[in-house]
């Protein structure tokens, strides 16, 4: 529900704030976050509560439910510790080998809630929530708290993909940009020219230790790249292309 209420939300700010943008927005980049929304939004959650389920049944068959841990470290691994896994994941998405499979994600070129999931539809398979999460929903006796913190994750990404960020100076920016990762940070990781920043998913702490931080008070000009591929290329198969930038000017 929080995940549900959130995008909900999200996508009616959306509309009310860019209507015109989203009647402009081409069929064919409706249909690629369309896809991906179902696939991370609808399959990947059934895959976890599945088939992954009874893969973790046969290979680890002792291992169900025996990690019974108190509520608030549960939440902790799963808002703090996957999210560090993630750092890393979205690394490799970057580099030479993983951007094959992620380069569609950044042809995004407004600040569109509905963007969020836009990727090649097998990608999902690249990002270590799908099995982090199902293994983590297989081991623990009771995964409420571990669920939790996946839910505000989801709800964060969901976030920071929209156009919705603090005000700058505010009370609210100053409370939460010390350390969580704002629409206005990740925007610059899908700024053409920036883009080998700011690999967090909730907090910046990572990229401080690791020297991958942008930190800037203003919004790109210029966001996500523009793919000559045709719609079923991005979908199934991104072969190696050159991308253009795309100006928001």
């Amino acid at each position: 529900m929080v995940i549900f209420g959130t995008f909900v939300l999200l996508v009616s700010l959306t509309a009310w704030h860019s209507w015109s943008a989203l009647r402009q927005k081409p069929l064919s980049d409706w249909i690629l976050d369309s896809a991906g929304l179902w696939m991370q939004g609808l399959l990947i959650p059934l895959l976890q509560l599945s088939l992954l389920q009874r893969l973790y049944q046969q290979l680890f068959p002792l291992w169900h439910q025996s990690l019974s841990w108190h509520p608030l470290f549960a939440f902790a691994v799963s808002f703090i510790a996957v999210d560090y896994l993630y750092y890393w994941n979205h690394r490799f998405l970057h580099s030479p080998w993983g951007w094959f499979a992620h380069q569609i994600h950044h042809t995004v070129t407004t600040l569109d809630v509905l963007g969020t999931s836009r990727n090649t539809l097998w990608s999902s398979f690249l990002i270590v929530y799908l099995w982090v999460h199902g293994l983590f929903i297989y081991l623990l006796d009771s995964p409420t708290a571990y669920l939790l913190g996946v839910s505000l994750t989801a709800a964060l990404d969901l976030w920071r993909h929209s156009q919705f960020g603090p005000q700058p100076g505010s009370w609210l920016h100053g409370c939460l940009s010390r350390w969580l990762i704002l629409p206005q940070d990740h925007s610059w990781h899908h700024h053409s020219a920036t883009n080998a920043c700011n690999y967090g998913a909730n907090f910046k702490l990572w990229d401080h230790l690791h020297g991958t931080r942008y930190e800037s008070s203003q919004w790109p000009t210029t966001l996500g790249e523009t793919s000559r591929l045709p719609l079923w290329r991005k979908l199934i198969y991104p072969r190696p292309v050159l991308l253009q930038p795309h100006s928001l000017d």
